[in-house]
């Protein structure tokens, strides 16, 4: 089996993945499968020498346990998040919806409890990277027009950017997805199912709450209010509007 690679082993930023778990039997597992899928793997087994791998950057993703020593995962998702956007996948054996909750509203681009299905795995990332901006692990753009403009808001939809009324938004890449696929659909309700469905690019066994989660942080960033708001209106029992404007 392919040892993990140290990390400070040269190998292709675009296809290199941080692995922080000090379990080290699953790290090396994880080099070997995700080797066949063409990325590499370097691996580090505590919170301090991960948060410090993964602000260094030289990855494309961060597959991040929450039991860590040293730092636990959510301390190094809530330091990281202040300098990287770096795509981030919190693992853990805790499956409690609370803890998933916590991820999600420091920054988590996605979440996987152990154990879990390598396939799905792979899946999860690819997904992740599709919708990461360039320079974080980004796979190609599809087509299609370079900005969306609604009223005072502006989605440069290759360079993954926000601007509201000309100041940009510190967005995360979901919430950025999220924006966009609303702000597509301008004028039209979007279901919870829709919206995870157009943004993972599959289904996945989810949680509703997890679309609520991200909205509710993607409103506060708009400085949108719920119950007089601007762009992002929720509809009971169907899911999320984005109000038509002009552009």
């Amino acid at each position: 089996m392919k040892p993990p690679q140290p990390p400070h082993e040269a190998s292709d930023p675009a296809r290199t993945i941080l692995v922080v778990d000090d379990d080290g039997e699953l790290a090396a597992l994880l080099a070997d499968y995700l080797g066949r899928e063409g990325f590499a793997v370097q691996h580090v087994a505590d919170g301090v020498a991960g948060l410090a791998q993964a602000a260094a950057g030289g990855c494309c993703l961060v597959l991040l346990d929450v039991m860590l020593p040293g730092r636990d995962g959510i301390e190094v998702l809530r330091e990281l998040r202040r300098t990287s956007a770096v795509p981030v996948i919190m693992l853990t054996a805790k499956g409690e919806e609370v803890d998933r909750i916590v991820g999600l509203e420091l920054g988590a681009d996605d979440y996987l409890p152990k154990p879990f299905n390598p396939r799905e795995l792979v899946a999860r990332i690819k997904a992740v990277l599709r919708r990461s901006p360039p320079g974080t692990g980004s796979e190609e753009a599809g087509a299609g027009p370079p900005l969306l403009v609604r009223g005072g808001l502006v989605l440069d939809l290759q360079g993954y950017r926000a601007t509201l009324d000309g100041a940009e938004l510190a967005l995360t890449t979901i919430e950025f997805a999220l924006l966009r696929e609303l702000a597509q659909a301008a004028g039209r309700a979007l279901s919870r199912e829709a919206l995870l469905d157009r943004v993972r690019g599959r289904e996945f066994d989810l949680f509703d709450r997890s679309i609520d989660v991200h909205i509710s942080h993607l409103r506060q960033k708009l400085g949108d209010d719920p119950q007089h708001p601007r762009f992002i209106r929720t509809v009971r029992s169907v899911g999320y509007l984005f109000i038509a404007v002009a552009g």
